[in-house]
């Protein structure tokens, strides 16, 4: 499946904490569960060999998202070969070299790279954008946390106008996330009219599992949000 097409109308949510969870994001359309493994800040959701077998069971048209801070091809390519997953979301700081050569090592493996507003100015992002394009498959903005220092999972918005730029200028698509919930997706979404859209802790209830009524009306608000942006085009 082509890079455009399998990310136009992406919806992901990310953070899955067991087989129930995953069944119960499935059950609600959702089309990408995200598993944050190896993380620097945050403390993972489940074990490896958890995540492993979760994603193994899942069934197209739903796939499983390895969400790492990871910065070396092979030992992300090794721990993508572990999980059964095609698709890694790289949060880290990582070189173009060591992209080069994920790529050459799995060419099938499909590469999102996060751009972390607030961690670096505007200049800074778009020059990610130019450089990163030619070998990642697409792009997420998330939001910089600077009193915990996470680069995602914080629950916070940010400026969706540096987004929208990001967004005019990527050849690649760009996935919007950062403090997105069923109140806010819509707006996000005609705000910088991004391929797709992430949330983590926006639907979850109090005891930090995810929520069925908080999925559905995030899923449906998306579609329709998708839907409208669509019916502007010329």
């Amino acid at each position: 499946m082509e890079s455009g097409t399998r990310y136009r109308h992406f919806i992901q949510v990310a953070g899955v904490i067991d087989r129930e969870e995953a069944q119960l994001l499935m059950d609600c359309g959702v089309g990408y569960l995200g598993f944050p493994l190896r993380l620097p800040v945050n403390r993972e959701d489940l074990s490896e060999p958890e995540a492993a077998g979760i994603i193994r069971s899942i069934p197209p048209p739903h796939y499983g998202v390895a969400i790492t801070y990871q910065d070396d091809a092979d030992d992300i390519a090794m721990f993508m070969d572990y999980l059964g997953t095609g698709i890694v979301q790289l949060h880290g700081e990582i070189h173009i070299e060591q992209l080069t050569r994920l790529k050459t090592l799995r060419p099938d493996l499909q590469v999102i790279k996060s751009l972390v507003v607030g961690k670096q100015g505007r200049a800074g992002l778009a020059a990610m954008v130019r450089d990163l394009s030619p070998v990642v498959d697409a792009f997420i903005t998330d939001t910089f946390d600077p009193v915990t220092g996470a680069s995602g999972a914080t629950g916070k918005t940010h400026d969706w106008r540096v987004s929208r730029e990001l967004v005019a200028l990527s050849p690649r698509p760009v996935i919007l996330a950062g403090g997105l919930t069923a109140d806010n997706v819509q707006e996000a979404i005609l705000a910088v009219r991004p391929s797709g859209v992430d949330t983590h802790t926006g639907v979850e209830d109090a005891s930090g599992r995810k929520d069925r009524r908080k999925v559905m009306q995030f899923v449906a608000e998306a579609r329709a949000a998708f839907a409208a942006v669509n019916s502007k085009r010329p």
